[in-house]
């Protein structure tokens, strides 16, 4: 009802910085008497490769079983958000190549790790994101729901090319103006962006689901093919495994931290051995979103 439609979404694209850099000058300069936590920063850049061949076989050893279970995670995460990008929903044109992907941010992954630099690679909700800014988006109503619905999406790599150089060319940025970004800010930021991230996800459908009469479910694929009960039964279960993995990756305990990726390969197991034993194969098919 607001402006116009491109008006709106050019408003959306850029809601984040435009947060950030208002929100910054609230908190330095209107609230300059209160004292707040600011962007921390080192006063010493220093880049120097690793010397690994000093290490002994012993250390040698341990970093390799603890980069394997690292290498897990880069596993998991690289594919679960080339997958979420690669959703038949955004109608992407240009295919896949996930094989290809992984190789290139092992490749970039060991030379990063050699001079101490942080890792990368494809990761929610970033990588999504990115995605539906570059999208036409339209709202259809399906029996009283609102959806959003991805028209196009505009498949370029400047965007990409861009966004990391200015990413390197924020280094440039220290002290300041990156010192006046309280730390409430960017944590206010990342909580933003978590939540907008859920808006889509089945299993966070799934929970409102427990908190809604059946009469109001939404018109969902799984909704028509399940019964009430295996849905709360599957939901159950998804709650039961993020528990233990939250426990597991919010531990106080850097070493109960360091099980993590082995604790999410254990969950193959249980999805398709104890998941599978509880509730029938045709009503995971539907809950998989294999018929979406």
């Amino acid at each position: 009802p607001y402006l116009q439609a491109s008006k709106r979404e050019l408003l959306a694209d850029y809601a984040l910085p435009t947060a950030v850099i208002l929100l910054s000058f609230i908190g330095s300069y209107i609230f300059r008497d209160i004292p707040v936590e600011h962007f921390r920063y080192s006063d010493t850049f220093e880049v120097g490769r690793a010397r690994i061949e000093e290490l002994p076989m012993s250390a040698a050893f341990a970093a390799m079983g603890l980069g394997f279970a690292l290498s897990l995670l880069f596993f998991m995460d690289q594919n679960i958000a080339a997958a979420m990008v690669n959703n038949p929903c955004n109608k992407l044109k240009k295919g896949c190549a996930y094989h290809l992907d992984l190789f290139v941010v092992g490749i970039l992954n060991g030379f990063l790790s050699l001079y101490g630099f942080p890792w990368m690679h494809g990761v929610l909700p970033h990588s999504p994101l990115h995605v539906r800014s570059l999208a036409d988006v339209e709202e259809r109503v399906d029996q009283g729901h609102v959806y959003e619905i991805i028209v196009r999406v505009r498949e370029t790599r400047i965007t990409g090319i861009i966004s990391h150089i200015l990413i390197g060319l924020s280094v440039f940025l220290l002290p300041y103006p990156l010192a006046y970004i309280p730390t409430a800010v960017l944590d206010g930021l990342f909580l933003y962006m978590a939540i907008t991230a859920l808006n889509g996800n089945q299993m966070f459908e799934r929970i409102t689901l427990l908190f809604m009469e059946q009469a109001a479910y939404p018109p969902n694929h799984y909704i028509r093919r399940c019964p009430q009960r295996m849905i709360h039964m599957f939901t159950l279960c998804q709650i039961i495994q993020l528990a233990v993995m939250c426990f597991f990756g919010f531990s106080p305990w850097p070493y109960v931290k360091m099980v993590f990726p082995l604790i999410i390969l254990f969950l193959l197991p249980v999805r398709h051995k104890i998941v599978a034993y509880i509730i029938d194969a045709k009503y995971l098919e539907a809950l998989d979103g294999e018929h979406q």
